[in-house]
């Protein structure tokens, strides 16, 4: 994949790798931190509904497809960009597929969070979107960091 196509972030978080999982994969915790109320639990296929409850996005709907869960090193899902395409309900809606990788450092865990796909988004919300979500996820990992670390 090219840089045109994904988004890469890396934060090194003060907190232990089990810690940041439960906070990546526990439904509850991920919701407080990403500020989404979720419905449902996270597991490998489920499908992943809520209500975004972020400044300024409130009332969006969440839907993602939960891919991958391998303790304390990879969770993975693919997620929707609000109605994106008019008129096709949200499980026919193009998504891009977001991923946080798991390292422990000496000083406790590296998070890296990559989105990509934006390829299959409509080109003419394809920037915006990647801007919005670059930004996004600048903050993400900031608020996941604060969460954790009790700050």
């Amino acid at each position: 994949m090219n840089s045109h196509d994904q988004i890469v972030k890396t934060v090194d978080i003060k907190a232990p790798v089990a810690r940041v999982w439960q906070a990546l994969t526990d439904y509850q915790q991920f919701g407080e931190w990403f500020r989404v109320k979720l419905n449902e639990p996270f597991s490998p296929g489920s499908r992943s509904t809520g209500v975004t409850t972020y400044p300024g996005y409130e009332g969006h709907q969440w839907f993602a497809t939960i891919e991958t869960m391998e303790h304390e090193s990879l969770f993975s899902f693919r997620w929707n960009h609000d109605n994106i395409e008019a008129g096709l309900p949200p499980e026919q809606q193009p998504t891009t597929h977001v991923e946080f990788k798991l390292e422990k450092t000496g000083t406790g865990t590296r998070l890296t969070i990559t989105e990509s796909g934006f390829a299959a988004l409509p080109e003419s919300k394809r920037g915006a979107i990647m801007r919005g979500n670059t930004e996004g996820w600048n903050i993400q990992s900031q608020n996941i960091s604060d969460y954790v670390t009790g700050e």
